[in-house]
């Protein structure tokens, strides 16, 4: 790429999928892998929810975050639930 701007703007994409892509296929690979032994109802839905609803979900929160209003405003909601926790 030519310009430092455009490889900040890919690789602030990039790096974001790429997380969601491991999930998705760490979970896979745990769903269809694991042994019958540690096999438990809970276990197995938490696996197909995070397998099957987390990572669509998580594809318009990784664009929106292109845009500095939500970035802001997410920043500001994330600081008030960590001070509200502590």
């Amino acid at each position: 790429m030519p310009s430092e701007q455009g490889r900040h703007k890919a690789f602030s994409t990039c790096l974001p999928h790429l997380a969601v892509v491991s999930l998705f296929v760490s979970t896979g690979m745990l769903a269809y892998l694991k042994p019958f032994s540690i096999s438990s109802p809970f276990l197995d839905l938490v696996v197909a929810l995070l397998y099957s609803v987390v990572p669509p979900n998580l594809n318009p929160i990784i664009y929106s975050m292109r845009n500095q209003e939500i970035k802001h405003a997410l920043s500001k909601v994330l600081r008030y639930v960590l001070f509200q926790l502590q």
